[in-house]
């Protein structure tokens, strides 16, 4: 006997976009936080779909799908949120995995790079020998919103000469325009826009 949660399952499309009765249901299952983590701000917490399995686990599985779709060596992901799409999906497919992290967390020779935030400078470093030069990337974060941190892990993927040949992302605020700081080669996707 199949049930209408397996029927579905079968059904869902792991091309993007998706369908619109696909992503109104993948939608439902991210919960708007009003005021977080300041007034104003409408945060978009994803911690109500990775409660959802079947929801999870298709977005794994579109992830999964698109860097089948652009023959990866390796997969990349910022912290912290990002490690949670990007280590099923490296797992998935048999590959590597690279986190990109906050300063001094990482044991071993690292590169660095500093940017420019709203109010203020971050930084985020990678292992200078996370990759062997050329293999392809691709980069995964939860949600593009300024594209700040975005734009500098794929420069400090390219300074450690990792071709980054796609940069996805759960969500996209795509009112705040942070596609425009990210660089033009490789392919850049999300699964949900707001």
């Amino acid at each position: 006997m199949t049930t209408e949660s397996q029927t579905r399952k079968l059904s869902h499309s792991l091309t993007l976009p998706l369908p619109a009765d696909q992503e109104a249901w993948l939608k439902s299952t991210i919960l708007d936080v009003p005021d977080y983590p300041k007034p104003g701000i409408i945060f978009k917490d994803i911690t109500t779909l990775l409660g959802n399995g079947e929801a999870f686990k298709l977005v794994t599985d579109i992830l999964t799908q698109k860097a089948l779709d652009l023959k990866v060596d390796v997969i990349a992901a910022l912290e912290s949120r990002g490690f949670i799409f990007g280590t099923p999906v490296a797992n998935a497919l048999g590959i590597g995995f690279i986190p990109i992290r906050k300063p001094k967390k990482l044991p071993r020779a690292v590169e660095r790079i500093e940017y420019e935030l709203e109010y203020g400078k971050d930084v985020i470093e990678v292992h200078r020998d996370a990759v062997q030069p050329g293999e392809r990337v691709l980069l995964l974060d939860d949600l593009l919103a300024t594209g700040g941190t975005a734009a500098a892990a794929q420069q400090l993927l390219t300074k450690i000469k990792a071709d980054v040949v796609g940069t996805g992302f759960v969500i996209e605020l795509s009112f705040l325009e942070g596609r425009k700081r990210l660089m033009s080669g490789p392919d850049t996707f999300s699964i949900l826009t707001y």
